[in-house]
């Protein structure tokens, strides 16, 4: 055990102290994966990430780095605040990319490209970018949707459309009919963890509800989550936003570009927004980017 640069960051918010807390260690090598887990758990976040040299075969494809992403429950293949929070954690750290204003992560989902330049008319909205991973989905049985709902305490016409949706992480989609509904979700733990689901509601705002200072659409968005011993709520979450994106998208439900707005029932203001074929991207065509600011709030060393 010996010190090693460590870093707490806050993703996905337009201030500090709003959006979803990150741990980074920094110099990963020689830690024993029994060692990240039990760091997670200590950290009690919910993503611990490790950040290493890339593997041989991430190396040849143009990986920067490779991250390592825990929960205090195991491993991630992929997680979104913990990609862009490590990338800024790297970058922080002088970490210099090969490409111009762009970070390839190696994680165990794969290749993610971030883009560092902020997309035109992003004002307010700067930050990194990460390119959504691709995506697996597919319907809900309705006997399946009855349950969750019921397990949300709502009802079924609350509901326009339901979807697996799996990037690395693996949700629920569930698209309801107002923004009204999504505070009267009250998530029963038992009942949630005896379906194994992660429940990712949204709702679009209403045109000219002046939820947001830009012209373009607004979700809101609740994430429950899965934990070692019940759920939670998340504050701002890139994987499911990603996924509810290259859905809502496809399905005709929303049309990009358009800003989320997540973690009101818990007091938080996480922002990002979902950006199509960003423009400093010349290979990007039909590249669905989730964009968010991060902020770094706790430096120093932790012994491991």
């Amino acid at each position: 055990m010996h010190p090693r640069r460590f870093t707490q960051l806050d993703v996905f918010a337009d201030h500090a102290l709003q959006g979803n807390a990150l741990a980074v260690v920094l110099d990963g090598e020689g830690i024993s994966d029994a060692a990240m887990l039990d760091f997670a758990r200590w950290t009690n976040l919910s993503e611990t990430t490790f950040l290493l040299p890339p593997t041989a075969e991430g190396a040849a494809a143009g990986a920067d780095y490779r991250v390592r992403i825990f929960t205090p429950a195991g491993e991630l293949a992929f997680a979104g605040h913990p990609t862009l929070g490590s990338c800024q954690a790297w970058l922080n750290a002088g970490g210099t990319p090969r490409r111009n204003q762009v970070v390839v992560q190696e994680c165990a989902k794969g290749l993610v490209t971030i883009a560092r330049a902020a997309a035109p008319g992003s004002s307010g909205m700067e930050g990194l970018a990460f390119a959504a991973p691709p995506l697996q989905r597919s319907d809900v049985p309705a006997n399946l949707q009855a349950q969750v709902l019921a397990a949300l305490q709502l009802q079924a016409d609350d509901l326009i459309a339901a979807q697996w949706l799996d990037n690395g992480s693996r949700w629920m989609g569930l698209l309801m009919r107002h923004i009204d509904i999504l505070p009267r979700a009250l998530p029963n733990a038992a009942a949630l963890r005896a379906l194994g689901v992660k429940a990712g509601l949204c709702a679009i705002h209403p045109q000219g509800s002046g939820a947001d200072d830009s012209a373009e659409p607004v979700l809101e968005v609740r994430g429950i989550t899965l934990t070692a011993h019940g759920i939670a709520e998340d504050p701002a979450t890139g994987s499911l936003n990603a996924s509810l994106a290259q859905w809502l998208s496809a399905a005709g439900h929303i049309a990009l570009p358009y800003r989320v707005q997540q973690g009101a029932a818990i007091g938080r203001a996480g922002r990002m927004r979902l950006i199509a074929d960003m423009a400093n991207m010349a290979d990007a065509s039909g590249q669905i980017w989730v964009q968010g600011q991060v902020h770094s709030v706790v430096t120093g060393h932790v012994t491991l």
